[in-house]
């Protein structure tokens, strides 16, 4: 397998190759470009060339290109005379179309095979960003997986969820004296919020069977690393649904895999599309996560790019994590613009040959300005390269094709059925019932008891209860009858049966 990753040919001729060194390549990176520029050509070819040197790969197919991954490139596609041009000016003798072992996934199950985490595994932090939380709000939530590890239940949809929020509320003049206050106003705003992310088709992305990690990390029968493409066009219309998802995955990968040091090649590389969505408006707690991913995920084999149109997009202490950068042209309109374009340049090892600002402000669509990291880590001289054309299909496979690759799949059947075992919300409901059974029962037992005691109050008293058939004559009554029949009916009443217990209390207490 190869030991580095061919991007594109350097230098006035284009002939001096640049690569990506696999030792480093989990050291992470940027690529970065305006629209158009060629930043999905070159996420193309860095998942061809990890794939190729056995390393699994996922990233997110934002605009549904990348699914030519799993169909190889043709002679009759419109582009193949600039492709062979472009070989013939770096050297590149060697290309040839091929297809990559691809495997589809999407949140919402259309696209590709369902994937699913639970509501305990989301945890309350992302979960408070995933539904805009305020302060108040996310310590409600803290308190319910709190009560919920302690209670023995389990947090795994969103119906687990709502149903532990309404028992914190039923049960909030209790708690809040050990959690402090619980505002049902609070709870209320929580279960609107799950609410939109239910109608918005978040809840399929909660529940079981939960994604397996290592099915994102295999590699193909031919040794090839598998490409995981998730399906992310329509997620993009829920831009914090699909941020909040990769830095789950993240972090999840990054609690569960051991420490491997630094590996002659990474584990999983993994591309962050649209990252300036993890950031926009995120609180300080969820940059720092962020950081502190980046910065020791390094270390269990992992290699993150993210891939953004400038990089102050990405903030200054996760910037400076990246050590691989591949940057496409940015357009400098506005004082902004500038700013970012300064910026970007300042980043790069200086290379005497060009001015970098100006040959980012200037490199054509599939150029970029490079820097790869190299012996010891330190970051190569910045390069003008021109990347090598794909060998996959260039643009989106059809439906027919996508649904092939998912029938073959070794991942077909495995995640397709939703199962709903015994959590929270089976659990209080049973519990509900169960009360509401004890309730009616000890309510039909004091109805009996009351019964007893008048029927007992009745003999005592001497009275006779005629057991004839017949229908009785209709007579007037007395005053005296009217009044013992009031007296009798009120006697069979719940204050009635009160006094019959005291006075029968009373009289055998006596005897």
């Amino acid at each position: 397998m190869n030991k580095a990753v061919f991007v594109g040919g350097a230098g006035e001729s284009h002939d001096v190759r640049q690569f990506l060194d696999l030792g480093y390549a989990n050291r992470h990176g940027l690529v970065a470009g305006a629209t158009g520029t060629g930043k999905t050509v070159t996420l193309q070819i860095l998942a061809e060339g990890f794939s190729a040197a056995g390393v699994p790969v996922f990233l997110s197919d934002v605009k549904g290109d990348l699914s030519g991954l799993a169909v190889a490139g043709n002679e009759t596609h419109k582009l193949h005379g600039a492709f062979m041009d472009r070989c013939a000016k770096m050297g590149f003798d060697d290309f040839a179309y091929d297809a990559f072992p691809v495997r589809f996934w999407d949140l919402f199950g259309a696209q590709g095979h369902p994937v699913r985490t639970t509501v305990t595994e989301m945890g309350p932090l992302m979960l408070s960003r995933l539904l805009d939380l305020s302060e108040a709000q996310e310590g409600i939530l803290n308190i319910a997986f709190r009560l919920s590890d302690e209670e023995g239940l389990a947090l795994l949809d969103l119906d687990d969820l709502r149903a532990m929020l309404v028992w914190l509320g039923e049960n909030r003049k209790d708690l809040s004296l050990r959690y402090g206050n619980i505002s049902v106003v609070s709870i209320g705003a929580i279960q609107r919020r799950l609410l939109v992310l239910e109608n918005e088709g978040g809840a399929a992305f909660f529940g079981e069977p939960a994604l397996d990690l290592a099915d994102l990390m295999q590699v193909a029968a031919d040794g090839r690393g598998m490409v995981n493409v998730l399906a992310a066009d329509k997620l993009m219309a829920r831009p914090r649904l699909y941020a909040t998802f990769l830095l789950w995955l993240l972090s999840e990968l990054f609690e569960e895999l051991p420490e491997v040091g630094d590996p002659e090649k990474p584990r999983l590389v993994f591309f962050f599309d649209e990252a300036h969505l993890l950031f926009d408006d995120a609180p300080k707690a969820l940059v720092d996560k962020v950081e502190q991913v980046a910065r020791l995920i390094r270390s269990k084999g992992v290699g993150v790019y993210f891939v953004t149109q400038s990089p102050d997009d990405i903030p200054e202490d996760v910037l400076g994590q990246l050590g691989n950068r591949v940057q496409h042209a940015l357009r400098a309109f506005t004082a902004r613009d500038k700013r970012a374009l300064r910026l970007a340049a300042e980043t790069y090892r200086e290379n005497p040959a060009f001015d970098i600002e100006e040959a980012i402000r200037t490199v054509g669509v599939g150029e970029a300005v490079t820097s790869f990291l190299e012996a010891k880590g330190a970051p190569g001289i910045a390069q003008r390269t021109l990347i090598r054309p794909p060998s996959s299909q260039l643009g989106p496979i059809t439906e027919a094709e996508r649904r092939a690759v998912m029938a073959g799949s070794e991942m077909a059947g495995k995640y397709d059925t939703a199962i709903d075992r015994d959590s929270a919300h089976e659990i209080l409901r049973a519990r509900a019932e169960a009360a509401a059974k004890a309730a009616e029962a000890a309510e039909r037992e004091e109805e009996e008891a009351a019964a007893r005691e008048f029927r007992a109050a009745r003999r005592y008293s001497g009275a006779r209860v005629s057991r004839s058939t017949s229908r009785p004559v209709r007579r007037g009554k007395s005053f005296g009858r009217a009044m013992g029949d009031m007296v009798m009916k009120e006697l069979t009443g719940t204050t009635g049966r009160r006094i019959v217990r005291g006075v029968l209390g009373s009289l055998f207490k006596g005897r």
